[in-house]
């Protein structure tokens, strides 16, 4: 039963979405712009309701009875044709605005909506199957209608030898079948005639009762998914349409040979496994295999040592995501950017990957685009236009206007990780105002980086000030960074949520910001900075009474400090949460220690030739390292 119900509620959902997607502004337009009678979009729904209707007799029927269990299944897999019908005819709108072409094919749409009308007809209705079993305890209001009929059946008249047929007729859903099942199983029925049979026109089997468990989550996957852990996948089945396998060493053509099979597949899923050294996938499993997979939702390929993909690409119309994620990818087709329903495209390491196609900002369905790890030069021009990205892990800097940091100001729901490279190509520092950095408060780290020498360091102190992000973030990195002085918002303890914080290679600053008003600050790393030569209070900042200088910070890390002498004022600052201090490649530095550290435990003292202080005496400390810092003294 609870098997039976699963079913129904995948199919439930599915009717909904499938409803939905058909009201949808979009389709809507699409049908009144290209000039369609509004019956055949009408036509579709009722298609569809009439398939709901279909669904809900079946689930009155008995839950036990193998047939109607039979039948969900290949509803349900006609319901998977009807929803690749129903993208196809959404892909066409959508690329038509993408396109602007909404004039024509419209051979195209009406091919796809026959196609739709033809699969109710001939794959759902000829296949619904009924049972004599029937649960009496579920019925209702139908008592008089039995007894009515019983009277028929059991009367003796002149023609009692003769063959009658007794119609039941009613709209569907109204329970015709649900009587005749009542009263085939009525004792008086079996009394009176000597045999009785019951006659479907759908497929009968025997009564089987099912594990619960077992049963449930067959109806949830059933024949509709394949795991291969081990070896090559075989014995698919065409309706699957979720596989996932386990990657190999060398994964060729025969391991894929019988996915061909499974024409409709929606997604092919790889099963992650720490595998050493590289691995490999057959060209003629992406050119012969993946080409002919045109029903694939999720396409996950990561980790293999492809080059390029296929350009037959643009024939997976339906995909929503593609992974190529640590592959050797060095550019993409052209044809990717005709898959205007995907959604999620993962680029991440993929380190030979230098460039973008320029169409892709026809991709307007896009959500995330994962490319950190990449060495793209520049973003595409335009790329505002993907106004529904949520997440961009990485934004390369072009010098040209249409790829400039101003094209991050659409992306108001931006979450996650940006890392924005290039910023010496922002000359005018008013652009970085319009990236409204500001107002993406649901992005929760941000890694700003400057690359070639710029002489400017004027404009670029601008610049970092005005790309102050919103309060929410919890982690920054400023990388390359050449201005004098570091923003007045950076320390400022309005960003209360800040939880980590990296300074590196900023060789023109001279004094460090006020970090010791972020009251949630965890974890700080100050490195490569020639220009720092004391450390003082003006860390610590001033803070209000009710608070303490780093009352949260637990690491503090300092390393490549070559000017670095002294560290100053540090009886006046305790670090009461601090568990891990390093200083590490500072060879000038003569000061002092933190004395105060009661939670410290772990020190790390590297290439620190000059220090001659002492080590801080707290018996919390479980690590100690120390190596090339010969004047450090021991009072413990």
């Amino acid at each position: 039963m609870a098997a039976t119900l699963a079913g129904g509620a995948f199919l439930g959902a599915a009717f909904t979405v499938l409803l939905d997607r058909l009201t949808s502004p979009e389709l809507v337009k699409f049908f009144l712009g290209r000039k369609h009678d509004k019956r055949l979009l009408k036509k579709l729904k009722l298609k569809l309701l009439g398939l709901n209707k279909m669904l809900n007799d079946a689930e009155n029927k008995q839950f036990t009875d193998r047939a109607v269990k039979e039948w969900l299944c290949e509803l349900k897999d006609a319901v998977y044709h009807a929803e690749d019908l129903v993208d196809e005819i959404a892909t066409e709108a959508l690329r038509c605005k993408v396109e602007a072409e909404y004039q024509s094919g419209p051979n195209q749409v009406q091919s796809l909506i026959s196609s739709f009308a033809k699969l109710f007809d001939d794959e759902i209705e000829s296949k619904l199957p009924t049972t004599s079993l029937v649960d009496e305890t579920c019925v209702y209001g139908r008592e008089n209608d039995k007894e009515e009929i019983m009277k028929l059946l059991l009367s003796d008249g002149e023609d009692s030898n003769q063959l009658d047929v007794i119609p039941i007729v009613g709209m569907g859903g109204v329970g015709k079948t649900t009587v005749a099942q009542l009263l085939y199983n009525d004792g008086r029925v079996d009394v009176h005639f000597g045999e009785k049979a019951w006659r479907s026109n759908g497929k009968t089997s025997r009564f089987v009762m099912h594990d619960l468990v077992h049963d449930l989550a067959q109806s949830v996957s059933g024949d509709f998914y394949y795991r291969s852990e081990d070896g090559k996948p075989h014995g698919i089945l065409e309706k699957v349409r979720h596989l996932s396998y386990a990657r190999g060493t060398f994964d060729g053509f025969e391991k894929f040979k019988e996915i061909k099979e499974a024409k409709y597949l929606r997604s092919l899923l790889q099963i992650d496994r720490k595998i050493r050294g590289k691995q490999w996938l057959s060209k003629k499993v992406l050119d012969e295999i993946l080409s002919e997979l045109t029903h694939l939702r999720l396409l996950s390929l990561p980790r293999y040592q492809i080059t390029e993909l296929p350009y037959s690409i643009h024939n997976m119309i339906h995909l929503r995501l593609l992974d190529l994620s640590y592959t050797r990818i060095n550019q993409l087709p052209k044809s990717v950017c005709t898959l205007y329903n995907l959604e999620t495209l993962l680029l991440t390491n993929c380190h030979l990957l230098t460039t973008l196609p320029a169409e892709l900002v026809k991709l307007i369905s896009l959500r995330y685009l994962g490319l950190s790890g990449t060495n793209l030069n520049e973003m595409p021009m335009n790329i505002s236009r993907l106004k529904d990205l949520q997440q961009l892990t990485a934004f390369a800097m072009g010098k040209c206007s249409g790829s400039g940091i101003n094209e991050l100001k659409e992306f108001h729901r931006l979450c996650g990780t940006i890392y924005i490279s290039g910023l010496q190509n922002v000359t005018i520092s008013s652009d970085a105002l319009e990236a409204k950095m500001g107002e993406k408060k649901h992005l929760e780290k941000l890694v700003l980086e400057w690359g070639s020498p710029m002489e400017d360091s004027q404009n670029e102190r601008e610049v970092l000030e005005k790309l102050e992000p919103h309060t929410n973030l919890k982690h920054l990195e400023v990388r390359n960074y050449r201005g004098t002085r570091f923003p007045t918002w950076l320390g400022d303890q309005s960003f209360c949520n800040m939880v980590s914080l990296r300074l590196e290679n900023c060789e023109f600053c001279f004094s460090l910001p006020p970090l010791g008003r972020m009251r949630s600050l965890k974890e700080l790393t100050i490195t490569r900075m020639p220009g720092i030569r004391n450390v003082g209070y003006e860390l610590c900042g001033e803070s209000d009474s009710s608070s303490k200088p780093f009352e949260s910070l637990e690491t503090l890390r300092f390393e490549e400090m070559s000017e670095w002498v002294e560290w100053r004022e540090l009886e006046a600052v305790e670090f009461s949460r601090l568990r891990k201090l390093e200083v590490i490649k500072c060879p000038k530095l003569i000061g002092d220690l933190p004395k105060k550290v009661p939670s410290l435990v772990r020190l790390e003292i590297k290439e620190c030739p000059e220090l001659a202080a002492s080590l801080p005496r707290t018996t919390s400390i479980r690590e100690l390292v120390l190596e090339d810092c010969q004047k450090l003294t021991l009072e413990w």
